[in-house]
Order: C-alpha cells, then structure tokens, then sequence
C-alpha cells in the first residue's frame, strides 16, 4: 500500500513539473519597420500571460514563462529607440528589458498575443510595438512603408475638414510604385480565389520587417486609378476586405473567439446590403483563408489585398477589423484612413458617424494612420475597428447576431452616405 502511494506521489510530481515547466520562451526576436516602429516577438511553447510597464527609461515586457537555456541575456537592437534588450531570468517568469533613448509618448507601445498555430508550424507568441515620436505622419505625403492594420502608428483623433470635396475624381499610382517580379517561382503564384482572400495582425505583420527588396518583387496588380465618389451606390463598384484569415487568427478573446471569424460574418452581411442596394461588390475574402497563400511574406499577404480592390478597379476599399488592447477596459468603434486622396477621409467620418451615433459604446473617432491595405491603394479606403475583443463586454456583443447585424448595416448606410 505504501508503495502504490510513492509511485502515486512521484507521478503527481512529475506530472506538476511537467506543467511547470509546459511555458518556456524559446527565442526572442526585433525588426524595426520603415517608419522605425520597434517590433519584438516572444516566443513561447505554450500559453503564457504577460503585462507592459515603464520602469523610468526603461519598457518592461514581462512574460510568465522561463527563460529557455538557448535564448542569450541581451541582444543589440539597431532602431531609434533603443540600442539593446536585455532578457532577465526570474525564475517563474522573465522580464524583456527594452532601455530607451527617448522618452515615448503616451499610448505608443501595445502589446498582444498569437495563438499556437500546428499548421504553420508558429509558436504561441507575446509581440509588444514601440511607436517613436517621428513615425507619426508629418502630413508631408513621404511614402513609408508600415505592413500592419494595427493601430500601432499616429493614433490621434482627427478633426471634421467642412473643406473635403465629394465629387472630385482622381488619378493616383497604385500600392507600389516598382515592377513586379515577373521570374517569381511558380510556387509563389497562386490562383484567383486564393488571392481574393484577406488577412492584418496579425501574423501577417508580427515576424519580421518588410525591406526594399521585399516591396520591390510583389506582384502588384495596376488599376485605372479612377473612383467615383458620388451619385448614389447603384452601379458603384466596392471591395470589402475581412480583416485576418487562414494562418491569422487576428485578435483572440479571453474565451478563444478569434477576430478573423468575426470579421468574415460581417463583411458577408455588408456585402448582401450593399448588394441590395445595387451596388457590385467583391471580397478579398469569402472562407476561412489567407489571402495569398500559406507562408507568404508580411508584404505578399497585405499586397494580395489591395490586388483585388485594384483588379476590379473599385470606387472604395473598405477593411473591417476588431480591435485588441492590454487595456482590458479600453472599447469603442474606430475609423482609420490614410490622407492620399481628398476622399479618405470623408468615407471614414461617414462610416464612423454612423457607428457612434447608435451603439452604446466609446466613439474613438476617425484617426489616420499608414496601415498598408488602405496606404497603397489608389482609391478612397478605411480601416475600421469595430470594438475591442479585449473588453469582455464588447466580446459578448460582437459574439451575437444582433451586434453582427446592426454594425453591418451601419458600415452599409456609411457608405451609402458617402456616394449620396
């Protein structure tokens, strides 16, 4: 009897180190983007919580899992904000040391997570973006390459311009101003219902910069560069682009919803009114894929999006996504553009007017930012956040088909407005 008790005891024990030691960090990474915001990902072998905090000078990152053997104490970091990290060991836990040359502004860091995903072969991952002063848009127009459609650079409110003109038609370039690499491998071509797919973290924008020669050999497909901006929506073309897909879960709630779910059940909805109400609308999207294809890069996958709104040469490109914070009280609807046309931001008050006048939640306001999709395209586009997945409240609602169909329908009557 004694002995079954010993070998029960000494399995109890293993299995509890076991599950200790389940969480460990396996490697820790940076990149810095063209507009220098500082990217580091955390690699982890299993789920872990972690928390951000300023220590003077210094961003603290810190992750409740150990510190692997193979990962080194410090690593230098070539970027505007910092020079290097340091990786402490705590035992239980390990801190990510980011000592800064310059002091942040408020707001300018955001840190979340990316589930384990088997298929890709991706870890569970903790990836934490520094904003420095300069990468918010000086308003000079200078084209900066940023692959993400998270609101990681120039987060403030913009105010209603009574001078935007509804009726002007413009010729712009397209999303990138090089060749596209004619003498890429088969393997990277991929067909027509796999690119009409989309993505937006988040993956598509986590690992690793995107540099010159990545944006150099994209295929880039060249539209017209003509829109229509007004006389009602019958006849207008329109691109929806369901935010995350595939291999990117996007955000994910506390109870394991994922972003990327959320936005294809909306954007269907959008895209049935829209269509109701005459207009010819495409998705970048219709299934649970990536939009280029698996293991496409950060800029391939972001590329393929604006592709589709470019093929059909469509008059507003429009990229629904949820939003997510460390802030767990922080909720509300956003609307984000990119000032390339005198028509982005009109549709973006329209759609987010819409928005905050009927929810009972935080109006965020329209704000501009350089999100890749709706930067590099040629005609009027928004980025909107339809609620964060953070706050438990907004995830019960967005979970609803109430929810569902109210924003769907708000987005539509947005839009509608815009071409009235």
């Amino acid at each position: 009897m004694r002995k079954i008790f010993l070998l029960t005891l000494l399995a109890c024990c293993m299995l509890l180190g076991a599950v200790a030691q389940a969480a460990q960090i396996t490697d820790v990474k940076w990149g810095v983007n063209k507009a220098d915001v500082l990217r580091i990902v955390v690699d982890v072998t299993d789920t872990a919580g972690y928390a951000v905090d300023m220590e003077g000078d210094t961003l603290n990152l810190t992750v409740n899992a150990d510190k692997g053997a193979q990962v080194p104490h410090s690593k230098a970091v070539k970027s505007s904000l910092a020079d290097s990290l340091k990786i402490v060991d705590k035992g239980s836990y390990t801190v990510v040391r980011v000592p800064l040359k310059q002091r942040l502004l408020e707001k300018s860091y955001k840190a979340f997570v990316l589930k384990k995903d088997p298929a890709t072969g991706r870890p569970f991952r903790v990836v934490l973006d520094v904003t420095p002063r300069q990468a918010s848009y000086s308003g000079s127009g200078a084209a900066t390459t940023v692959v993400s459609n998270r609101p990681v650079v120039s987060n403030r409110p913009t105010k209603n311009n009574s001078s935007i003109k509804k009726n002007t038609v413009i010729k712009t370039s397209t999303a990138a101003d090089k060749k596209a690499d004619k003498k890429k491998s088969s393997s990277k071509k991929k067909n027509d219902n796999k690119k009409n797919t989309a993505a937006a973290k988040t993956e598509t924008a986590v690992n690793k910069p995107v540099n010159k020669s990545d944006t150099d050999k994209l295929a880039v497909i060249k539209g017209n560069g003509r829109f229509r901006t007004s006389g009602g929506l019958d006849g207008k073309i329109i691109t929806l682009d369901a935010g995350h897909g595939g291999s990117d879960p996007g955000a994910i709630g506390s109870d394991g919803t994922k972003e990327k779910n959320i936005t294809l059940s909306i954007t269907k909805m959008v895209k049935e009114i829209l269509e109701q109400k005459g207009a010819k609308v495409y998705m970048t999207r219709t299934t649970d894929v990536d939009v280029f294809g698996p293991n496409a890069s950060d800029a391939e996958e972001l590329q393929a999006r604006v592709n589709v709104g470019e093929k059909y040469n469509s008059d507003m490109f429009v990229s629904l996504h949820i939003n997510s914070s460390v802030n767990k009280n922080v909720g509300g609807f956003s609307t984000y553009y990119y000032p390339k046309t005198d028509n982005d931001l009109r549709l973006a008050q329209n759609i987010q007017n819409k928005l905050a006048a009927n929810f009972g939640v935080d109006d965020l306001g329209v704000r501009q930012a350089n999100f890749y999709v709706i930067k590099r395209i040629s005609m009027p586009a928004v980025l909107v956040e339809m609620c964060f997945i953070s706050n438990e409240k907004e995830l019960t609602l967005m979970k609803g088909q109430w929810f569902q169909k109210k924003t769907a329908r708000l987005i539509a009557e947005g839009i509608e407005k815009y071409f009235a």
